[in-house]
Parts: C-alpha cells; structure tokens; sequence
C-alpha cells in the first residue's frame, strides 16, 4: 500500500476513534477524501497509485494525461474542498460520525481487494484499528489526548 492511501487509512481510523471519544460531548468527526485532485501531491504517489488514475512518471517526471481528459478524471481544487465543506454543514450526518465521506456523500464500503478508486475499504473504519492507532499516536507523541472535554 502507498504512503498516500496510508496517511488517507490513518486519517479515517484517526476520525473513527475522535468520534467515539468525542461523541458524549457533542464532537463528532468524518473523514473527508476530497477526490483527484492535479496538484504537487502527485510526487508523493507511487507508480501504482498514479496508472490507476491514468498517470506515468517518466525518469522521476509525472506525465498528466491530455488536458481534454482531465476534467472526467479529476477535480478542481474548489470541487475537492466540496465535500470537506459538506460534512461541516450537511444535515445528511446529524447523528452520524466516524464515517468516510466522498463526493459530497458517506462513502460506501467496498471489498478490501476492489479495483474501484472510490469507496472505504474495511481497514480504513476498523473500530479495533482506530483504537489502536489512537493509542500509539499517544505514546509516539507524549500526548495523552483521553478524553476529549
């Protein structure tokens, strides 16, 4: 797995357990994948990660597919920041939390080995999972985060 789809699996266990601790005091947290976005953060993408989204990297050069192509496969930076925007005002998650959102909507879950580009895998909202990365984050920080007040 590459490093984006690790810190993508962190931020969605990061949000299930800020959910479960915060929820008694009224915080509530999502996590919120803002989509394909053309943007620096593509270096940080393995060559696997960049040919399912149609592009190479050439002697450390990433190559963009053709500008006519680009707007079915990618976002604006203003559609990206839609569904983070989404889940702080959408009356679709009162009562909810811990989710994963996309395309301003709770992301459905999908197999672990599915080949689609959207969707959580199981992993990324694995309750014993979110726990445990809660707890190493603490003790990796020296930060005892608790409880939430």
């Amino acid at each position: 797995m590459g490093s984006l789809r690790q810190s993508k699996s962190a931020n969605s266990l990061f949000a299930v357990e800020l959910d479960k601790r915060g929820q008694e005091h009224g915080i509530r947290a999502f996590a919120a994948h803002p989509g394909g976005i053309l943007t620096d953060l593509l270096r940080y993408m393995t060559d696997e990660e960049l040919s399912a989204y149609g592009i190479s990297r050439e002697n450390g050069v990433i190559k963009v597919p053709d500008a006519t192509k680009v707007p079915e496969r990618f976002k604006t930076i203003e559609q990206g920041a839609a569904t983070t925007v989404w889940c702080a005002i959408s009356s679709q998650l009162n009562g909810k939390g811990g989710v994963y959102c996309e395309d301003c909507d709770i992301a459905p879950m999908v197999p672990a080995d599915s080949k689609l580009l959207s969707g959580v895998r199981p992993w990324a909202v694995d309750k014993a999972a979110a726990e445990s990365l809660w707890i190493l984050s603490e003790k990796l920080t020296s930060v005892p985060a608790g409880s939430i007040a």
